[in-house]
């Protein structure tokens, strides 16, 4: 196993995400508690000593599997991560109540390290509100020694990132992002990194298969790479263009099986970044991967046009987020943020927009049918 240093510590490079643990009859709320155990013991054998997990996973039942299935090891052995569930505005006045019931369905005295979780659009302004005080209170638990170190994690745009950093950063220690080859440009992932870099904060990996996307590619991609490093298999690539990316320190990853975990260790048992022009290749597969999206090139002469003021520019980048996701919460949760009168459903399809659009889009389809698949 890789490890990597933060504050003396040595910490696994690969960590065990408790978000997709296996389940029954394909239940989310019902984990299988003997497979899930027995990942974590297949884990702790082969050097894993990082393990995450958050209020909300598995609709609340992961906290409790995996401190229960951690609780047979020395504390020492392990570093256990959590989070404040700020996804939901209505958690915002309740940190110290779930704080304290997530240390006791943990059956732990103290985090190693703890999150404010998915700092976004939606929920930014809360977590700056001095009414509800939510990091002032976690900062009050670290120097009790209830949370050994603080960060945050982020799903929102750079913007609200540099928002949440001006207000706190001088206290948070790491912070966990989206970040894969595929998100790198389209996710504008290298900017975060850029960003982090800039305040002296490592990057925690959340989604380096981007929920299994990057687990199986089309098969003349897969052959450029295996071209490349014909040992290599096709998840190991987004591995190693992790290990490529200065400031990774821990990447997390949701397996759902044993099959996953031995797998992606046995990747982890070497560090081997990516040369100039396998980085080059990679990134190239990610453009193909993309091609099917609408090339707004943010020139805002849309915007001008539009009798509803919409911004159609921030839309189409939720457009294409949402169309090649096949649905998911980035989309619903940035437009949480927005006016309703703002939305997708606001256009009125008069096609002013496109007589602008240098990129010539249909941009009031993209509009109609971003609104279908909000929908349903």
């Amino acid at each position: 196993m890789i490890y990597r240093t933060f504050h003396n510590m040595k910490l696994s490079a690969l960590g065990m995400g408790a978000m997709r643990l296996p389940v029954i009859d394909g239940d989310d709320s019902r984990i299988d508690v003997p497979a899930a155990e027995a990942m974590v013991d297949y884990a702790m054998a082969h050097g894993v000593n990082y393990y995450d997990t958050a209020w909300g996973y598995h609709d609340g039942h992961s906290e409790t599997v995996l401190g229960k299935a951690l609780a047979k090891y020395p504390r020492e052995s392990f570093y256990l991560a959590t989070k404040f569930p700020g996804y939901d505005l209505a958690n915002m006045p309740k940190v110290k109540e779930i704080f304290e019931k997530q240390l006791e369905k943990c059956g732990v005295d103290h985090f190693d390290f703890y999150l404010c979780h998915n700092v976004c659009e939606m929920n930014i302004d809360a977590y700056l509100d001095p009414e509800y005080g939510v990091v002032p209170y976690l900062l009050e638990q670290k120097k009790a020694g209830r949370i050994r170190h603080l960060g945050f994690s982020a799903h929102g745009a750079v913007p609200v990132m540099e928002r949440f950093l001006d207000a706190w950063g001088q206290y948070m220690e790491f912070c966990q992002i989206q970040l894969n080859y595929l998100d790198w440009t389209f996710q504008d992932a290298k900017a975060k990194v850029e960003l982090l870099s800039r305040w002296g904060l490592p990057v925690w990996v959340m989604e380096p298969l981007r929920g299994g996307r990057l687990a199986k590619l089309p098969q003349d991609s897969a052959e450029k790479l295996r071209a490349l490093r014909p040992e290599e298999t096709v998840p190991a690539w987004a591995f190693r263009f992790l290990q490529s990316v200065p400031g990774v320190t821990v990447i997390l990853s949701g397996m759902s099986s044993a099959e996953q975990m031995e797998a992606n260790i046995r990747t982890f048992e070497t560090d081997a970044p990516l040369d100039e022009k396998e980085m080059e290749t990679l990134l190239a597969v990610a453009d193909d991967m993309l091609g099917g999206r609408l090339p707004c090139t943010a020139c805002h002469y849309c915007v001008s046009h539009c009798p509803k003021g919409l911004d159609i520019p921030m839309l189409l980048e939720l457009y294409n987020e949402h169309s090649f996701t096949g649905g998911g919460f980035i989309a619903p949760m940035a437009l949480m943020a927005v006016p309703e009168e703002k939305h997708p459903t606001a256009c009125v399809g008069c096609r002013s927009c496109e007589k602008v659009c240098p990129q010539q889009i249909r941009i009031s389809d993209a509009m109609s049918d971003f609104a279908a698949r909000l929908n349903g």
